[in-house]
């Protein structure tokens, strides 16, 4: 499945997932209390606000207008300032236990997503940019966090706080409540357009993120291709259209945002400004004490008109917190359902390895029915040592990655002796194949942890033991710190050799039943291939071995040496019986040594 493909065709959809959202929300049963408590604190904090403005209402009218109590007067005040005490209170306890609930879930949504991504086949890694999956793991789940923290639970409080606001308005002055509310209907459809205009912006930006990240991830890993070529000056104007693009999905945001703030307030000033009038009316013809009986409740009421637009501007905030959480969340619910993983339906945990290997009329193919790997009858006998050679894209690679299971084969099958290899449970056999690849990955820690891969089982007399059997003994010792020495980014202060040899290590302190060999000395100097050539002969010893092999010298010693030439066996034996057919292995091995 494209990824790619999929994410483009979710960013065309302009309305809120209702189902994705619902599926947001259930995660909420995972941290009940949490969740309790930033309801309650939330729905709590509603209250101080809009009382607040009362408060100050009766106090001016009562205190200030009618009669100068200062005893009166610092109570109320008293009370206004323990109102606002109680509100910064419950706003924090809000936003704590908010943030916390948010972020208490993105770790297990995190942890459920890299752990499936592990999970996926070679396959998948193929087709997905690596940059794709760091935005899934990273940056959508960063947007996804402010659903919990910012957007959910905060929606339900601006509303509560709208009505509590509304109720004592209506409470207090009906009429008055009537003509503030005049110009709602306008900023209710201004709140419309301005989601409407922010959810197409998000959708673009979630699109020209990914986009961003893949580049620089891709170019980063890529510099010393960049450089060798001279392509500085080309990658980078391709940057800047990226970046533009990037630059242009927030400017529509940003846009938007210009402009309805600005409505917002324009609407605000609209209702004082009506309240004043109907005040200024109010006064025609009337003496000084009526007109003062009504000022508590102006000074109210303009308070009042400042907490209910708030809410409203607010909740077209918030709104659109929900919609790119959403169209993330969208992105990474994508990933963890699709079922791209090799099927562990084998539940054999004890088998023999050391008997002989059968492929049985195998095909293969990555796609549909592009055979890769055609008939294929083999018998690979227990502790011999198998060479395959033929040329690019002869399939060798494709047919030992069957054997760990990396590819799903379509036909035929493969045997550990009269055990099927589906049968066998993925993890057991795994862990009794061990692969070196001609590409060394090494992580970004010691070498220590790069041998071990963070195993505690295996000592580091045990490492060191490895080391001098296969020759690295020496080279790591004169490393600063030794085998502690830091590699860095994917071993890249290390030769090519040396990183060949600690990946030898690697398989020798795992001690695998079955070894496979792909390419190990094709791009080192002959001092490292001689090295190698030792560590190989130490690591072959008592197991089965499997080495795909472009140098011929490498394999004269093999047991058997199988060429395939477009995915079909053509010859297989001794390297001595071949060079007696004078066929298609005599022909590679003349032109090699001519």
């Amino acid at each position: 499945m494209n990824l790619s493909i999929t994410f483009v065709s979710m960013a065309k959809k302009s309305k809120l997932n209702i189902k994705v959202f619902l599926r947001l929300l259930s995660y909420w049963k995972s941290y009940k209390t949490l969740f309790f408590l930033a309801v309650v604190t939330t729905f709590l904090l509603a209250f101080p606000g809009p009382l607040r403005p009362y408060f100050i209402g009766e106090m001016v009218q009562k205190y200030i207008v009618e009669t100068q109590n200062p005893d009166m007067l610092l109570f109320w005040t008293i009370l206004v300032v323990v109102l606002l005490m109680a509100e910064a209170a419950l706003r924090f306890l809000s936003a704590y236990f908010s943030n916390l609930f948010a972020q208490s879930i993105i770790r297990d949504v995190r942890k459920s997503l890299l752990k499936h991504i592990l999970t996926f086949r070679i396959k998948f890694f193929d087709k997905t940019p690596v940059g794709t999956l760091i935005t899934r793991v990273v940056s959508d789940l960063e947007a996804i966090t402010e659903v919990f923290s910012s957007g959910m639970i905060a929606i339900a409080g601006e509303l509560v706080m709208l009505f509590v606001t509304i109720g004592m308005m209506f409470y207090t002055n009906w009429v008055l409540t009537l003509l503030v509310l005049i110009p709602i209907p306008l900023l209710l459809y201004a709140t419309r357009m301005f989601a409407r205009v922010i959810r197409k912006s998000y959708q673009s930006e979630a699109i020209q993120v990914n986009k961003l990240n893949v580049f620089v991830q891709e170019r980063i890993t890529g510099m010393s291709l960049v450089q060798l070529f001279s392509r500085q000056k080309q990658e980078f104007e391709q940057f800047k259209e990226i970046n533009k693009g990037h630059r242009q999905a927030h400017i529509k945001a940003v846009w938007a945002t210009s402009i309805f703030f600005p409505v917002v307030e324009s609407l605000s000033s609209i209702s004082i400004a009506l309240l004043l009038v109907w005040g200024a009316l109010q006064v025609e013809g009337k003496t000084s004490e009526e007109i003062s009986g009504q000022f508590g409740e102006i000074v109210a009421f303009i308070l009042w008109v400042h907490m209910l637009y708030r809410p409203i501007r607010m909740l077209a905030d918030k709104f659109n917190i929900l919609q790119k959480g959403t169209v993330r969340a969208e992105r990474v619910f994508a990933v963890i359902d699709l079922q791209d993983n090799i099927q562990n339906n084998g539940e054999l945990t004890e088998c023999d390895f050391n008997r002989e290997i059968k492929f049985e009329n195998l095909y293969f193919a990555y796609t549909d029915e592009d055979w890769v790997l055609k008939n294929v009858n083999l018998t690979i006998e227990p502790g011999s040592t198998v060479a395959f050679v033929g040329a690019t894209g002869a399939g060798k690679s494709s047919l030992v990655n069957l054997l760990g299971r990396f590819y799903e084969y379509q036909k035929g099958d493969i045997f550990f002796g009269d055990q099927k290899l589906i049968d066998i449970e993925l993890n057991y056999l795994r862990k009794n194949i061990a692969i070196v690849l001609q590409d060394v990955f090494l992580f970004s820690g010691s070498i220590m942890y790069n041998i071990t891969l963070g195993d505690k089982s295996i000592s580091k007399d045990q490492v060191i033991e490895a080391s001098k059997a296969v020759g690295a003994h020496t080279f790591i010792e004169k490393l600063p710190n030794t085998y502690d020495y830091e590699v860095g980014e994917r071993g890249g202060v290390l030769s090519t050799g040396q990183r060949q040899l600690i990946s030898f290590i690697r398989a020798y302190v795992y001690d695998p039943h079955i070894l496979i060999l792909d390419e190990a000395t094709s791009s080192v100097d002959n001092e490292s291939e001689e090295l190698i050539q030792n560590a190989t002969l130490e690591l072959t010893k008592g197991r089965t071995s499997i080495v795909i092999a472009h140098r011929l010298s490498t394999i004269k010693n093999a047991d058997k040496i199988v060429v395939l030439d477009k995915g079909e066996i053509i010859e297989q034996g001794a390297h001595e019986d071949l060079m007696k057919l004078q066929g298609y292995y005599y022909t590679l091995h003349e032109k090699q040594f001519s």
